[in-house]
């Protein structure tokens, strides 16, 4: 057996409404569809620019509050200027948690934390480099 392509990454948040307002505003990403799962899940998939991968977003109350550990998991997405992010996001109140940071290949990244501590990394590289 083998996989034939990655369909989307689900994440349990603790208030679904806050967690689409920081991806569409701060990211840029946009709703495909919100639904209520047959267990009474609230759900909403989000489209990335330029990726087929959607990231799928989860809220179940009777679960208690999401508690994220540190440096468990992140999601990363390439940005064509980490200056005009750092601007934006700092227009927008989000805090940088970590960087810049310059990578081996060229690559210069920052993080800031999502609603509920998921980390998030923002990447520019240069022409020609596909990793960090």
């Amino acid at each position: 057996m083998k996989v034939k392509k990655l369909l989307h990454t689900r994440m349990r948040v603790s208030d679904l409404d806050e967690t689409i307002r920081f991806y569409t505003t701060v990211l840029g990403l946009e709703v495909l569809e919100r639904k209520i799962s047959p267990r009474g899940s609230q759900l909403a998939f989000l489209k990335v620019p330029n990726s087929d991968e959607l990231i799928e977003l989860t809220s179940f109350p009777p679960s208690g509050p999401v508690r994220v550990q540190e440096d468990l998991v992140h999601l990363a997405f390439q940005v064509e200027s980490l200056d005009e992010t750092i601007s934006s996001l700092t227009t927008q109140g989000v805090k940088i948690t970590d960087g810049p940071t310059k990578s081996s290949s060229g690559s210069r990244f920052i993080f800031i934390d999502a609603p509920d501590g998921y980390e998030i990394e923002l990447i520019e590289r240069p022409a020609g480099v596909d990793i960090v």
